[in-house]
C-alpha cells in the first residue's frame, strides 16, 4: 500500500464519529483504537509519559533516530490509524499540506541520487503520545520527521494547544520532470511492509505556494514610506528564530504596524496569517482567529528582509500579542537552484505545548 493509498483511504473511508465531535473528543478517540493495536515494542516506542522532556523536543531537521513510533514500523492499518488521527487534528489544507511535505522525500531522494547524506523517506515520521488519550486531565501528540512538525495537547477533552507548528518545502517549487526510476532507492521497512516509496508529486508543485506569494503580494504592494518601515534588513537570515527550542523568546515587534496599511493591504496580510492559522481543524482555527481578534489586529506588525522577488534570499515575520509567524526561503534546493527551501512556522506566544513562556 503507498502512502498516497493510505491517505486516500483515510480521506475515502467512513469514520464513526459524530460530525459536532470536537477536535480533542475525535483525537482521543481514534489515538484510543490505535494504542490499543501496538504491540509492546511499539507501545514503548509510542507512548512516553505526559511530563517527559521529549515533549518540547522537537526539530525539523533530518535525523537518524528520533522520538516515537516510526510509520514504517507500523502496518498499513495502524498507518491508516495515524493519518486520521493527524486528519482529525488538521484542517483539509493543513492535512493536505502535510502529506504533501512528507511526499517531498521522494523528490529529495531523486534529485541527491546516490550523493544524499540522508535517507529520504515518506515512512520516516514519527508519532508520540504523551500521557494516556483521556477525557480527563491532560496528553500530548507529536506527529513529526523531516520538515514537519505538528504538536499538539488535550486537556479535558479539548485541544488547548498546537504549536509549534511547522512546515518545509525543499524544493519550494519542483522545477525538473523526474521519474519514478529516479527513486529505486527504498527502505528495508518500506520493501519489508510493501509500501512503495517512489510516488511523485509533478513538476511545478509548490507545497508552500500561499505562504510564499501571499508574502510577495504584500511586500510589493507597500509604497515606499512603507517599505522603509516594513524592511528590517537588506539580506535575509539563514533560517528562522528558536528552532527547536521549547518557547519562542521574542522581542518587541519589527516592520511595519497594521494601522499603518490601508485597507487592502490590512486584507492582504489578513489572508496570509490565516494560511498559519487555517491548517488545523475549523474549531481550533476559529478559536486562533478570535484570540487575535481578541488582542487586537491593530497590534500585528510585518517585518521582510532580504530580496523582494524570487530566487534570491527572503524573509518575514509576522507578531501579534498571541503568536509569531516566520518564513524563510534562503537555501538552495537539491538541485542546487538558489532560494528554493522554504522553512515556515508558527508560535503560540502564550506558550508553545500549553506551557507558560
Amino acid at each position: 500500500m503507498t502512502i498516497f493509498a493510505i491517505v486516500f483511504a483515510v480521506c475515502c473511508s467512513s469514520i464513526a464519529m459524530k460530525v459536532g465531535d470536537p477536535p480533542g473528543l475525535q483525537m482521543q478517540a481514534f489515538a484510543k483504537s490505535l494504542i490499543a493495536s501496538l504491540d509492546e515494542e511499539q507501545s514503548g516506542a509510542a507512548l512516553l509519559p505526559f511530563d517527559s522532556i521529549n515533549r518540547v523536543d522537537w526539530h525539523f531537521i533530518p535525523k537518524k533516530d528520533r522520538k516515537g513510533l516510526m510509520l514504517g514500523q507500523m502496518n498499513d492499518a495502524q498507518a491508516v490509524a495515524t493519518f486520521r488521527l493527524l486528519r482529525a487534528a488538521l484542517s483539509e489544507a493543513g492535512y493536505d499540506k502535510a502529506n504533501n511535505v512528507m511526499m517531498l522525500e521522494n523528490t529529495l531522494r531523486a534529485l541527491e541520487a546516490k550523493n544524499g547524506k540522508w535517507e529520504r523517506n515518506p515512512n520516516k515520521y514519527y508519532l508520540t503520545f504523551f500521557g494516556e488519550p483521556s477525557d480527563k486531565g491532560s496528553w500530548g501528540l507529536s506527529f513529526e520527521g523531516h520538515h514537519l512538525s505538528l504538536n499538539f495537547v488535550c486537556r479535558d477533552g479539548r485541544m488547548v494547544d498546537s504549536t509549534p507548528q511547522f512546515f518545509a518545502a525543499n524544493p519550494a517549487m519542483i522545477m525538473d520532470d523526474l521519474t519514478t526510476s529516479e527513486t529505486s532507492k527504498e527502505s528495508k521497512e518500506s520493501k519489508k511492509l510493501g509500501r512503495s516509496t517512489d510516488v511523485l508529486l509533478g513538476k511545478g508543485t509548490r507545497v508552500l505556494r500561499d505562504e510564499e506569494e501571499f508574502g510577495f503580494a504584500l511586500l510589493n504592494s507597500l509604497d515606499d514610506e512603507q517599505q522603509q518601515q516594513a524592511v528590517i534588513a537588506p539580506d535575509a537570515p539563514r533560517d528562522i528564530r528558536f528552532a527547536g527550542q521549547p518557547q519562542a523568546d521574542v522581542g518587541e515587534p519589527e516592520g511595519i504596524a497594521y494601522a499603518d496599511l490601508d485597507a487592502q493591504q490590512r486584507q492582504m496580510l489578513e489572508n496570509l496569517v490565516e494560511v498559519y492559522v487555517g491548517a488545523v481543524a475549523d474549531p481550533i482555527a476559529d478559536q486562533r482567529r478570535q484570540l487575535i481578534e481578541d488582542n487586537g489586529w491593530q497590534h500585528v506588525h510585518f517585518a521582510w528582509a532580504g530580496a523582494s522577488e524570487p530566487g534570491i534570499g527572503h524573509y518575514y515575520r509576522i507578531q501579534g500579542k498571541s503568536f509569531l509567524i516566520e518564513f524563510v526561503n534562503t537555501q538552495p534546493d537539491a538541485a542546487g537552484n538558489p532560494a528554493n527551501h522554504i522553512h515556515a512556522v508558527l508560535r503560540d506566544l502564550t506558550g508553545d505545548f500549553d506551557l507558560t513562556p
